[in-house]
């Protein structure tokens, strides 16, 4: 399926692979259309598509989604949003979000209006005057919105939506409280590839869908969105997807909870958390407590580096707002300061012993925090702090 403006020619390939044509695989702009993975044995007798995961682990996985997945997912989005709308198309389509707005723009039967990606609020507002739907939505990355919540132009572009769905990573607390208050419906969503986009609006799991935590402290998505696996990768597949109760279940590597009234949070992956002597942090806390109480840090993305005393440590790359400290490395009394203000907030162990100063943050796929490439921007051993 191509990019761009091409991704509209794409819709009548999708609408037959949805009746039961020919599968479609989303390809980058700057990768050739990428045909099927080699693999023993049939296909499953509803794939339609077959997409990239984000490459979280550091290699791409084809994720098999099946019609019934996707029409699931697309009639749970609706059903929770308050019908069919037209969509903006705001996000690369060979990632899921993307995708998605043009598999539900395709089940509800109307045409999406594209915006690039790279977003400005005269070219939201724009797009949405262009918009014809008596509902109309929108999916963005976090970074979408915190530039569109912090410009007068945005806000009154967002406003006009009838919901915003913001996901792929962990939206600033802040920035989605400044955006509902000023009147713009923001539903923070979680899901992946394997359970066809988001499943989890606002902490609640959509119709048909269920979520339980593993012995581990892993979540589970389970039920008809759900992917039938990784395409060519049999022994992954069955790692990662399990029959249980007479349900489908995704094993995500997530760590979160589900409280008494269902409610999921999500504290973030579980390979990513640090453990400084022993004590385990979740990079989310440390993020969200920065972005709170640190008045000129605008973004944070926290990362465990190595610490002579402790194992590990947290260091944190962060942006400034204007007039804040410049680009590099903060130094041992910026350090400190930071520190002061995070303690009252955070436990000890959880607060950051190196703190380096950078344009943006490092992100892969559709505005998802790269913290690999974080660990080799901050690089070597962190103090004895």
């Amino acid at each position: 399926m191509p990019p761009g403006d091409g991704a509209l020619e794409a819709l009548p390939a999708l609408e037959r692979a949805l009746a039961g044509g020919a599968p479609v695989r989303p390809h980058a702009p700057d990768a050739p259309p990428a045909s099927l993975p080699a693999h023993d044995g049939p296909l499953p007798d509803d794939l339609a598509v077959v997409v990239s995961t984000s490459g979280s682990t550091g290699t791409p996985k084809p994720a098999m989604l099946g019609t019934q997945a996707l029409a699931a997912s697309a009639a749970a989005t609706h059903d929770r949003l308050g019908g069919p709308g037209q969509w903006l198309l705001a996000l690369p389509p060979h990632h899921v979000a993307g995708l998605q707005v043009l598999l539900r723009s395709v089940h509800a039967g109307t045409r999406p209006v594209l915006t690039d990606p790279a977003l400005t609020p005269f070219a939201l507002v724009q797009a949405v005057a262009a918009m014809s739907g008596e509902r109309r939505y929108a999916s963005l990355v976090p970074a979408q919105l915190t530039a569109m919540a912090t410009d007068p132009v945005g806000i009154e572009g967002l406003r006009r939506l009838d919901a915003v769905l913001v996901g792929g990573a962990a939206a600033d607390p802040q920035v989605v409280a400044r955006a509902r208050e000023d009147g713009v419906r923001v539903v923070l969503t979680y899901g992946m590839s394997e359970t066809c986009g988001g499943c989890v609006y606002d902490g609640r799991a959509l119709s048909g869908v269920a979520v339980d935590v593993g012995p581990s402290g892993t979540l589970l998505l389970g039920g008809p969105v759900v992917a039938h696996g990784y395409l060519g990768m049999p022994e992954l597949t069955a790692e990662q997807f399990v029959q249980r109760d007479g349900m489908r279940w995704f094993v995500t590597s997530d760590l979160g909870s589900v409280d008494e009234r269902g409610v999921v949070s999500v504290l973030g992956r579980a390979d990513d958390l640090i453990n400084s002597g022993g004590l385990k942090v979740a990079p989310r806390v440390v993020e969200e407590g920065v972005l709170a109480h640190v008045p000129a840090i605008t973004a944070a993305l926290a990362v465990g580096v190595p610490h002579e005393r402790w194992g590990e440590g947290v260091a944190l790359l962060v942006v400034t707002s204007p007039g804040g400290p410049p680009v590099g490395e903060v130094p041992h009394e910026g350090v400190g300061q930071i520190r002061e203000m995070l303690r009252p907030h955070l436990p000890a162990h959880a607060l950051p012993h190196r703190v380096r100063v950078v344009a943006e943050l490092p992100t892969r796929g559709p505005g998802k925090p790269d913290r690999a490439a974080a660990r080799d921007l901050l690089g070597g051993a962190s103090g004895p702090s």
